[in-house]
């Protein structure tokens, strides 16, 4: 779906699904881009044609900057809070919910919401350029609301690590020894390659033996439906303080 400012498409070859987003913004997420996602998302995962599903964004360099920080400065009251971090909630339960399973392709450096996404994908491949950072500390929210994701792929004490040290880059190696990251490669030729070898090979597997696996990857995670609206709750009543308002004029006047 096309935007004055960004997109999400999808194209559909020999049963591989790609869905792409982007915005001018460093491929920042504001709400009409993650609910395009979500939807899509959530349509693709009940399409019979589809075997697999790849996702990435737009151009060569960030895979994802987060949150739309002109958005968060728009928000006025904490049911617009509510409103905005629901995106995030509504694009990782369905990622989670997909019948299908997702390849992540990640390009570059990826901060909050965009690592959110890369966890809540079902496998990540990665250039060595694609440091992370969980950033919302730093302007007075937290990653609560893709933190859950976050946790249960990295495990506890690298999710803590990613939310108290908000403000340093973890490197894409770090990503893979954390298990964020499935595979780093040096170059994104490399890591095209590599997602087109095995969406391929997903394609030509049992739709219904993968659509079990990702059950089983997900379980433990039914309750997700209410924990992230819960979570996007405390996001969307701390995103209007004074504390982060400062902070993101300050980081909007540094860029």
């Amino acid at each position: 779906m096309q935007h004055k400012e960004g997109y999400v498409t999808h194209t559909l070859d020999h049963g591989i699904a790609t869905i792409e987003f982007f915005h001018p913004a460093s491929n920042s997420l504001p709400s009409t881009i993650l609910a395009d996602l979500a939807k899509t998302i959530n349509d693709i995962g009940i399409d019979d044609r589809v075997k697999v599903i790849v996702l990435r964004s737009g151009g060569d360099r960030v895979f994802c900057s987060g949150a739309s920080f002109d958005e968060l400065m728009s928000i006025q009251n904490a049911e617009e809070g509510l409103k905005f971090f629901s995106g995030f909630a509504h694009v990782i339960n369905a990622m989670r919910k997909c019948h299908k399973l997702i390849i992540s392709r990640v390009q570059g450096k990826a901060v909050g919401g965009g690592v959110g996404l890369i966890a809540a994908s079902d496998y990540a491949i990665a250039t060595e350029g694609a440091a992370v950072k969980l950033s919302e500390l730093a302007v007075g929210i937290g990653p609560f609301v893709v933190g859950p994701a976050v946790e249960k792929k990295v495990g506890n004490s690298a999710f803590t690590q990613l939310a108290i040290d908000a403000t340093e880059w973890r490197s894409a190696e770090w990503g893979k020894r954390n298990r964020l990251y499935a595979e780093v490669h040096h170059s994104l030729a490399e890591v095209d390659d590599a997602v087109n070898r095995l969406s391929d090979r997903l394609a030509h597997s049992s739709p219904e033996a993968m659509a079990e696996l990702k059950k089983v990857f997900w379980k433990g995670t039914e309750d997700w439906d209410k924990l992230l609206i819960e979570r996007a709750a405390i996001s969307g009543k701390l995103v209007l303080s004074e504390f982060t308002r400062n902070a993101i004029n300050k980081f909007k006047q540094k860029n």
